[in-house]
């Protein structure tokens, strides 16, 4: 059954369907306000546990892993979690011999050409990658954290995998080396700046993980208002640095703010606001370990987004009135993803319904976790093979521009609005076959039926270009994704695939399958908000 949904668009008034359209069970309003995002508003992470073992950051000279990342650009990188409050620097110690070797490998001209892994370290690092994949889970799961130490070497591929991608990498530094009076020590976090420093790497900062959890993990208790002065401490060391007094810094990473970590950023913001550029919480929908098919199209569990957005919005605003606000760490489920869920195509509704809701309420960054590693909510597989949600998020970045426009739904009995999820940004202009005033629209249905979608009058007589993504085999739960038809995939370990629309003539309605999502651009649209 297919039942039609008229977007009517308010621009200071209300643009009705024509007179011959079908009545609209839903109608969608664009008001004249609009919100800016930074080019870098969908970024990555990686988690620090990847160095834990410092052989594994030899994954990181994949020239395919290089060429996926770089199609995110512009974005952060932030590398942190957990295991970053266990990791100290050690300028000392010798590199690995996989780091080493990865490091040799570098162009002489050009330090991003000449790095592809040689076929034999491939197989052995991949061959030994699920047991240290296992032990990363299993300690996360348990708890129960070891300390490891990282190289200079570590630091230079980290950096090295970064810049060749085009991206800009934020370190988290651990916030957990403590003096005898609780007061941090930066002694470490020194050694590391200086080396960092003097290579003349670019960089941002953070200070721990989650701090909320400092407790659990690790059986040391760190007050909000501590962490703060501690925050100002660092910031405090960054500032002897010519190349590090005006580089970001960023946190505290709190947790999704329950009462109890509500409570600490309140303290955190009091005592250290002012000398962080963005305030940084976490957000998870769902346990991995016991989440269902359901819960990753469930509309109510969806909307729990945007109640603790406007909790953690409000916090700051009452603290720290217009800092902004970032998803510094963020996913569909925690504890390294659901298995089976969280790495196929389902994972998308809350991955793209994220985008949407964080943009459309003012989040300033989303970082999702992760663009690479142990657990099951990468957007790359340990075989350096792009997952549904990477194809996402690189058509969220060659569609949506920076400007949110304010749309609402308003419903009718005959189709609830919590299952047909529209967002509407102006156009990304960086893409050639777009021009200033162009729109894009990304959709979600979530019913057992196909939806139909009309455009207002106005918008009517305009072309537009579809982006349907469909499941490839293996419907909700598959591990590849097709654009109109055609499967996604790499053309070569240097060649990302070209996007194809399909043209849809004006006036032809827009058609959403049953449990799938697509973008549509309104060509010609003339938007006078993105003009």
């Amino acid at each position: 059954m297919n039942i039609p949904i008229c977007i009517v668009f308010l621009a200071g008034a209300l643009w009705k369907a024509s007179s011959n359209a079908l009545e609209p069970p839903v109608e969608l309003r664009l008001k004249t306000g609009r919100t800016l995002l930074s080019p870098r508003f969908l970024s990555v992470t990686i988690d620090a546990s990847l160095a834990s073992e410092p052989k594994y950051i030899a994954f990181l000279g994949s020239q395919k892993l290089i060429t996926l990342t770089r199609g995110l650009s512009p974005a952060f990188l932030r590398f942190g979690g957990t295991k970053s409050d266990f990791l100290f620097f050690d300028p000392k110690q010798n590199a690995s011999i996989e780091e080493n070797i990865i490091w040799s490998l570098r162009g002489k001209q050009d330090v991003c050409g000449g790095s592809k892994v040689p076929y034999s370290m491939q197989q052995k690092l991949r061959s030994q990658w699920p047991a240290h994949e296992q032990a990363i889970l299993k300690e996360a799961f348990s708890d129960t954290y070891k300390n490891a130490t990282i190289t200079k070497r570590t630091i230079d591929l980290l950096y090295r995998f970064t810049n060749c991608s085009g991206l800009h990498l934020i370190f988290g530094l651990n916030a957990l080396v403590r003096n005898e009076n609780d007061h941090w020590n930066s002694s470490n976090a020194k050694l590391l700046i200086d080396y960092c420093d003097s290579k003349k790497y670019n960089m941002s900062w953070e200070l721990g993980n989650e701090p909320n959890s400092f407790k659990k993990k690790s059986g040391l208790h760190i007050d909000g208002f501590q962490l703060g002065k501690d925050f100002i401490t660092l910031h405090n060391l960054l500032s002897k640095y010519s190349r590090y007094r005006m580089s970001g810094l960023f946190g505290p990473d709190i947790g999704q703010p329950k009462k109890s970590s509500q409570k600490m950023l309140k303290s955190f913001l009091k005592a250290g606001g002012k000398v962080i550029n963005s305030v940084t919480w976490h957000h998870y929908y769902v346990d991995g370990r016991t989440a269902s098919m359901q819960d990753f199209v469930n509309p109510v569990i969806l909307d729990t987004l945007s109640s603790e957005i406007k909790t953690v919005l409000r916090i700051v605003d009452d603290t720290v009135p217009g800092k902004s606000v970032w998803l510094g760490e963020t996913s569909s489920a925690y504890g390294g993803g659901s298995p089976g869920l969280s790495n196929t195509y389902i994972d998308g509704f809350m991955w793209l319904d994220k985008l949407g809701t964080s943009a459309k309420l003012g989040i300033g960054a989303v970082m999702r976790q992760a663009l690479f590693g142990a657990g099951s909510y990468n957007l790359v597989d340990s075989d350096f093979e792009p997952l549904p949600d990477y194809w996402v998020s690189l058509l969220f970045k060659k569609l949506v521009g920076s400007i949110v426009l304010n749309a609402s739904f308003r419903s009718t009995k005959d189709v609830t609005v919590e299952s047909i999820r529209v967002y509407l940004h102006c156009t990304n202009t960086n893409n050639p076959k777009y021009k200033v005033g162009d729109v894009t629209l990304f959709a979600m249905n979530l019913n057992n039926h196909t939806q139909e979608m009309h455009l207002p009058s106005f918008l009517s007589g305009k072309f537009v270009d579809e982006y349907l993504l469909l499941p490839g085999e293996g419907g909700l739960l598959s591990t590849t994704v097709l654009l109109n038809g055609q499967i996604l995939k790499m053309v070569d370990e240097k060649t990302l695939p070209d996007l194809n629309e399909k043209p849809l003539d004006p006036g032809s309605p827009l058609m959403l399958p049953s449990m799938s999502f697509g973008f549509f651009v309104v060509k010609g649209a003339a938007v006078s908000a993105c003009l």
